[in-house]
């Protein structure tokens, strides 16, 4: 909701994501708050260009799967499909936000979803009882 956001620090951020399961990632959804709905209708806080990347947990080898650019005139959830079609599977995605639409101090996202294709049980459902 408004003024719930994740909050990166400054233009420039990165997070991990760790996946219940390991997937084939298809898509990223990002979202932001919209125009209307924000704090003083400032959409300046909105990530602009970003990268997803696969990460391999044994090797730590980093894979490439999208650049994109959050278009803040659209609709506040977007999903990016994503552009290099590798049929790697993946329990750990990077998120690097380059540059937001005008806030230097901080980049907010209100949610983030993968969408993929599941390769492997959920390693949680495996643990002993």
């Amino acid at each position: 909701s408004p003024g719930h956001c994740w909050p990166f620090q400054g233009a420039q951020s990165q997070v991990l994501i760790r996946l219940p399961s390991k997937i084939e990632p298809k898509a990223v959804i990002l979202q932001h708050s919209p125009n209307r709905a924000s704090p003083m209708e400032t959409i300046s806080s909105a990530p602009q260009d970003f990268t997803v990347s696969g990460l391999d947990e044994e090797s730590k080898e980093e894979t490439l799967l999208g650049t994109f650019t959050y278009m803040v005139w659209k609709k506040p959830t977007q999903t990016f499909l994503l552009q290099n079609g590798s049929c790697k599977t993946f329990c750990i995605l990077k998120l690097v936000i380059w540059s937001s639409w005008g806030q230097s101090g901080h980049t907010c996202i209100y949610r983030v979803k993968v969408q993929g294709k599941s390769t492997g049980p959920n390693p949680r459902s495996q643990l002993p009882s």
